[in-house]
Formats: structure tokens, sequence, C-alpha cells
């Protein structure tokens, strides 16, 4: 999934446009990693407690955002933005948004190709024209299972 903040994606066409579409998670600190991060900010500097879960509530929002996004046939985001806010003094809301489209890249001798988009459209001509990898063979004609004769009983000897 292509994500970019722009609202266009240089050397690309937005072909179809889904909507606005969204992550959203709302996370309580607790209380020991905020009493750490308290007597931290005494010092000044980064608060990597606080950091850290920053860092994981914008990935989590992200893959909600692209989730939703996926379901609705896009292939890229654009105008993508974070917004955070507080609620309460113990919940912090995330929430990653942009919109859902549908892009094609423009190939070599379209105005606004670029190097990329080239790259991309000349690497799916030469997948939709080469030969499977594994060509499949062809299916070999088999003959029916034989059912299994039972074993004849040997007749007892006699001495």
């Amino acid at each position: 999934m292509l994500i970019v903040t722009s609202n266009e994606i240089p050397g690309h066409r937005i072909d179809a446009v889904f909507g606005e579409v969204m992550g959203l998670t709302v996370r309580s600190r607790d209380i020991g990693s905020q009493m750490l991060a308290g007597f931290r900010s005494l010092g000044g500097g980064e608060l990597p407690e606080m950091t850290k879960a920053l860092y994981e509530s914008r990935q989590e929002v992200m893959a909600r955002m692209v989730n939703e996004a996926q379901q609705r046939g896009a292939n890229a985001i654009v105008a993508m933005r974070f917004d955070t806010s507080e609620m309460g003094t113990n919940w912090t809301e995330v929430c990653a948004y942009g919109t859902a489209v549908y892009v094609l890249p423009l190939g070599e001798g379209e105005p606004g190709a670029t190097g990329q988009s080239i790259y991309l459209t000349k690497t799916a001509a030469q997948q939709q024209s080469a030969p499977p990898a594994h060509p499949q063979q062809p299916a070999q004609p088999t003959q029916p299972a034989q059912p299994q004769q039972p074993a004849q009983p040997t007749p007892p000897q006699q001495f």
C-alpha cells in the first residue's frame, strides 16, 4: 500500500477515489510509566516510555487505516495525516486518516511519468508476458486402482 501525505502521487494517475479511511485507538497510560515519565521530565529530555507508546499507537492506527482502504479496493492512500489528542487525564487518542484511492503508474512517454512509475509499468508488463515460473504439467492418465484380491486361504496340509 502506497501512503503519502501529498494530495497526488508523482508518476501515478488516480483512477478511482473510495473516500476517507481512518484508523483510531484510545490508549490509557499506565500509572507506572506515567510516574517514571514524571520523574524523568524533571531533568528534561526524551521520555522513552511515552515515545514507545506513541510509536506503537501510530503503527496500530496505520494498520487499521490500511486494512480499511484494502477492504474498499484501494492500492494507495493520499493526504494521510495523524491526529493526537488527550481525553481526560490518562487517555490519549491517536488517529490516522487519509483518502483511499486506486492509482495507476504512468508509463514511458506519458506526461508526468517518473523513473519509478516507468520501472513499475515495465515490470508489470514483463510479468504479464512471461510464462509462469512453474508451468503446470499436463495431467498424466492414471490407471484406475485395481481392487485388492483377498488372499486365498491355503488348504491345510495332511501328513
